[in-house]
Parts: structure tokens; C-alpha cells; sequence
């Protein structure tokens, strides 16, 4: 016949509300806070804090890429008096990506550096 062992006691499982981790996690990624000293005064692992902040950044994330709009084409605006904007430090192509992103491609540039850049953006 097999051993059996019972734990009596309280339950080791905690549950924590919504409310309950929103505390813990600005006690712990407050200024100046040591997210282990939080850690021990709650006795719970870091891990944990770690997941509750990684789950709410998801629940508040951006869209995902399936959300966006499918690319389309970009009206472009060339400028005659090309001297004139690169005195000024004025950037020679503006790219304004989805989210309001922006990147500026200035003529001192390298080509390499402007095919890499772009390539980065596929």
C-alpha cells in the first residue's frame, strides 16, 4: 500500500485583484523603488511582478501589424532649390510611416546607410 502525505494549512496560492498588482507594480517601478526589496515585502518571486507588468503592456499595446493598412502609394515632393534645404540642415527625404513615425534621410548620408535604412523598413 502507497504513502500518502497531507498538507493541512493555508493555501499556499495567493489571488491578487486587479487592483491589488496595479499597487504592487507602481510600489515596485516607482523612482528610486528596488523591485526586490517590493518582492520580499509582499513575498511573492520577481518573476511574477514581471509577468503582471509584461501582460498589462500587452493589454495596452498598439495593434499589431495584421491591423494596419495595407501600404499603398506615397505622393513625393521635389524640391528645386536642393541647395537651399541642405544650408538650412533640412533633411533631403521625409518618410512618414504608420503610428506617426517619421524617418529623415539628410543628403550627407551615405548610400550604403539609405539602402540599409530602407531595406530595414520592408
Amino acid at each position: 500500500m502507497g504513502q500518502i502525505t497531507v498538507f493541512s494549512g493555508p493555501e499556499r496560492r495567493r489571488r491578487w485583484s486587479d487592483e491589488e498588482r496595479l499597487e504592487i507594480l507602481n510600489e515596485a517601478f516607482a523612482p528610486g523603488a528596488c523591485v526586490a526589496e517590493v518582492c520580499r515585502r509582499y513575498d511573492i518571486s520577481s518573476a511574477l511582478i514581471y509577468t503582471w507588468r509584461r501582460k498589462l503592456r500587452e493589454m495596452q499595446a498598439e495593434p499589431q501589424a495584421d491591423d494596419l493598412p495595407a501600404p499603398d502609394f506615397a505622393a513625393a515632393v521635389m524640391i528645386e532649390d536642393a541647395e537651399g534645404a541642405h544650408a538650412c540642415g533640412q533633411p533631403a527625404i521625409v518618410i512618414d510611416l504608420a503610428r506617426g513615425k517619421r524617418i529623415s534621410i539628410f543628403a550627407s548620408a551615405s548610400p550604403a546607410l539609405v539602402a540599409s535604412a530602407l531595406k530595414a523598413l520592408r
